[in-house]
């Protein structure tokens, strides 16, 4: 006895499944600026969260968040991204739309096309020319801010 044998289908059903999707929704190559790492996850366009996210590793979003985010990893804000609430991480990259403050431990990265609506406090930031930015911000280490 075979343990894999493929029995025909029966009349009057369809072809059998198989775990393969569809040839018409296999995604294409993107033109994406941002794509999750195999490490990273991946919360999609077209997706919405109300309430907190904690990560560990690393997180692009491209989909709307609305409350706190905290990681202790890396996080990225895609273009189609809008975030409401606060965000705290070690290391974040905005290019989408951000509506509320910011606090990482090691960089910010606010580039091109991005509009960020809050406060900053970095060690390391970078504003790119074409970057949205509307709050005020403390940068380098806490020994070198003033009190």
């Amino acid at each position: 006895m075979h343990p894999f044998t493929r029995f025909p289908p029966r009349r009057g059903t369809e072809s059998p499944q198989t775990n393969l999707p569809e040839p018409s929704v296999v995604p294409g190559p993107s033109d994406r600026t941002f794509m999750p790492t195999q490490s990273g996850a991946l919360l999609s366009r077209g997706v919405s969260i109300k309430g907190s996210v904690k990560l560990v590793n690393e997180l692009l979003i491209d989909g709307e968040v609305e409350g706190t985010l905290d990681s202790t990893g890396t996080l990225t804000i895609g273009e189609h991204a809008r975030i409401r609430g606060e965000i705290r991480t070690k290391s974040v990259k905005v290019r989408g739309t951000v509506e509320g403050n910011i606090f990482v431990t090691e960089r910010c990265e606010l580039q091109a096309g991005c509009t960020l609506r809050g406060d900053i406090e970095a060690p390391r930031l970078m504003v790119d020319e074409n970057a949205t930015f509307l709050g005020s911000a403390k940068v380098g280490t806490g020994k070198s801010l003033p009190a």
